[in-house]
């Protein structure tokens, strides 16, 4: 929502000096590296009546158009949040000059000192406690970071304004003069200052209402010079009109659901990370219901938990993230930003990695690779999430696409995976949360809708129910579903509970369903991935850390036994399944690598493991074509890479041989990719389906 009312102009060269312009916000592990009071205590400010904000005339870029339409927001509830858990994503963004948009929820205050606690970089004498200044200094390290991963230079100037927000208080916005595309938003409320301790004042309390109000926290050198607070409405209008104003085509926010740490009632993520993206999703729902925007996705991205889990980036990815971080944790301590508060934050300064952050980036929804389905009679259909709602394209015999129609039923979580039913219908499930109207009754539920007639209209939303007996149980952390359909025609959904076990759900006879039935397992992480052989026997597969498990019949319609150690080396999770012959294959990741490794089950053991190489990145592959012959992963540089065979066979004997190539090329994208026999898809990050054929791998377009 754009300003009003008379404009005033704040430069960072009109505070501080010629050098000013430079300042950088420093990365925050808040709280899991150290402890803080939010209670209001040190160099904070009262929060008297909101203020009528004082905005400024900022230059911003003008909207992009063709196939640079593409505007990501991220919202983050700290500053360094992006730099630990959505790098390198972040950075591919820059490089591409797409339009990115960061949107710090809270100020990042901790307790105010600006200081290793412990360690070899610990100061002998801990410097005084002040909120405004820490927080400062943390703006100045995300400046700077954002500076030079897109100038090269960590001091390029910004242009600091204050803006209205339509929670009726300010905010500030800082864009990057050399790259106006790039901005900060700092609303700059009052953090937890802890973990998992209670904190009523904080994000969690708000949203549960055990305060009416969040305060503000004001970095020392913001535009922003009046406190303010926002009640829990206020945040949601003031996080839904900044979506109005910078008109994302893709967003991506920190996960809502993250589990808690086995045993206890502790959620495994920073509550200030839990709550702001429960914020978040409240401000999406709001925005997504406005007429006149572009459509969107959205992107869900692991936290802390990611530290116990496989790495997923290769050494020099990881080592590129954590140069970032280097920046933002002021390493150097030299002065250059010209600032009394600090360039960056030296709580970082002591742990520049995190907890294996810097070595991990991981998505927690959107990663089916069945999205893409056949018809009967040689049509295509690919579905995904736009403005949380089913999106669906459909391409005729033909070769020409339709696309994309919004079906009705909003609340969706990224991600759809589909399955062709024996009668050529097609079947769609997903998961939904429901916001509820009060705290309690947040929850998330499995959803399918199914074609009508085969190549027809799709029928209403039919809830699936959930494993889960409440959100407080387990906070409604659930894996997306996987399908698969037996020789009657009866389908099966399983689904990862948030025991980290395995849970199935079954159609009877008369098109019913069963209860959710508890499958065993434990420790299991990522979606499940499924398939049925040639005489249609199941196959059920889920990682752990340190394997994978599976779940087999010993001939069609037999009871599913398992779980079965399958004896593979770790992987980074996700995995993908197709039938071959009288097996099914399974495709995953090598940790720390990225290399695309394949083995092939024809009951509950493997064969050796193949790897086929491949281009970086993280991520599921998708397999199609004949044979299974055409790969298709997210590469190192966020863009599509497709696996083609040699010499030697498509199938088994391709892939065995080793001789196949690896390209990439095309859109930066969202989720991962999927194909079919006609080709392969991916939906762009400006929310277009983008169209691959066999014969062209690298020839990417949009089917619009």
């Amino acid at each position: 929502m754009r300003s009003s009312g008379p404009r005033r102009r704040f430069t960072l060269l009109s505070r501080r000096g010629p050098t000013a312009a430079l300042l950088i916000a420093p990365v925050a592990v808040a709280g899991w590296i150290f402890g803080a009071d939010a209670s209001g205590a040190g160099a904070t400010r009262d929060a008297p009546p909101v203020p009528k904000a004082r905005p400024a005339t900022v230059q911003e870029s003008p909207a992009p158009t063709g196939p640079a339409a593409t505007s990501v927001v991220q919202i983050l509830a700290h500053p360094d949040d992006d730099l630990f858990f959505m790098n390198p994503d972040t950075r591919q963004s820059i490089v591409s000059r797409s339009r990115l948009t960061s949107l710090y929820l809270t100020a990042g205050e901790s307790d105010g000192v600006n200081a290793a606690r412990t360690g070899p970089l610990a100061p002998s004498v801990r410097p005084a406690a002040d909120k405004a200044r820490y927080a400062e200094a943390r703006q100045n390290g995300i400046r700077a970071a954002y500076a030079e991963m897109a100038t090269g230079d960590r001091t390029s100037p910004w242009r600091r304004t204050a803006i209205e927000t339509a929670g009726g208080g300010a905010a500030e916005l800082d864009v990057l003069a050399a790259r106006p595309e790039i901005s900060l938003v700092w609303v700059q409320l009052r953090e937890a200052g802890s973990v998992s301790g209670d904190r009523p004042v904080s994000l969690h309390g708000l949203w549960d209402g055990r305060v009416t109000e969040l305060p503000s926290q004001l970095a020392s050198g913001s535009p922003v010079e009046r406190d303010f607070a926002y009640d829990k409405k206020q945040v949601v209008d003031t996080v839904a009109g900044l979506l109005e104003r910078f008109a994302p085509t893709h967003v991506r926010m920190q996960d809502p659901t993250p589990g808690l740490v086995t045993g206890t009632d502790r959620p495994t993520d920073h509550q200030d990370h839990l709550f702001g993206a429960r914020f978040a999703q409240a401000a999406l729902a709001r925005y997504a219901a406005t007429p006149g925007h572009p459509p969107f996705s959205v992107q869900n991205y692991l936290g802390y938990f990611t530290s116990g889990l496989p790495h997923t980036l290769d050494p020099e990815t990881a080592a590129a993230k954590l140069r970032t971080m280097h920046t933002y944790a002021w390493m150097d301590e030299t002065n250059y930003c010209g600032d009394e508060a600090g360039c960056g934050d030296r709580k970082v300064a002591a742990r520049p990695g995190g907890h294996g952050w810097t070595r991990s980036v991981r998505y927690t929804r959107g990663e089916s690779t069945s999205w893409v389905q056949p018809g009967r009679d040689g049509e295509l259909w690919a579905f995904s999430v736009l403005d949380t709602r089913l999106a669906v394209w459909q391409r005729g015999a033909r070769g020409d696409w339709t696309g994309p129609e919004l079906l009705p039923g909003a609340g969706l979580d990224s991600g759809v995976t589909s399955v062709r039913l024996a009668d050529g219908r097609i079947a769609v499930f997903a998961t939904r949360t429901s916001l509820g109207a009060a705290p309690a009754d947040y929850r998330r539920d499995v959803v399918t809708a199914v074609q009508r007639t085969p190549g027809g209209a799709f029928g209403p939303w039919l809830s699936l129910g959930t494993p889960e007996r409440d959100d407080a149980t387990g906070l409604s952390d659930i894996s997306a579903p996987a399908a698969t359909v037996d020789r009657a025609g009866r389908i099966t959904v399983y689904l990862r509970n948030s025991r980290y076990s395995l849970s199935s759900i079954s159609q009877q006879g008369d098109g019913s369903w069963s209860s959710w039935r508890e499958r065993g397992g434990r420790n299991l992480h990522g979606d499940p991935a499924v398939a049925s052989d040639a005489s249609g026997r199941q196959h059920v597969f889920v990682s752990t850390p340190l394997t994978v498990w599976s779940w087999t019949q010993a001939e069609p319609g037999a009871p599913l036994s398992g779980p079965t150690a399958t004896g593979l080396p770790p992987t980074t999770l996700t995995l993908s399944a197709a039938p071959e012959g009288d097996g099914v294959r399974l495709w995953f990741r090598k940790p720390a690598s990225g290399a695309v490794r394949t083995v092939r089950f024809s009951g509950p053991l493997a064969s050796p493991v193949t790897e086929l190489g491949g281009v970086a990145g993280f991520g599921p592959v998708s397999a199609s074509g004949p044979d299974n012959a055409l790969l298709a992963v997210r590469s190192g540089t966020g863009v599509p890479g497709t696996y083609l065979p040699g010499p030697g066979g498509t199938g088994t004997a391709g892939r065995s041989a080793g001789t196949g190539q690896w390209l990439s090329g095309g859109p930066l994208f969202t989720g991962a990719p999927a194909g079919a026999a006609a080709g392969v898809g991916a939906i762009g990050q400006d929310g277009r389906l983008y169209w691959s054929r066999p014969d062209a791998p690298q020839a990417w377009r949009p089917v619009d």
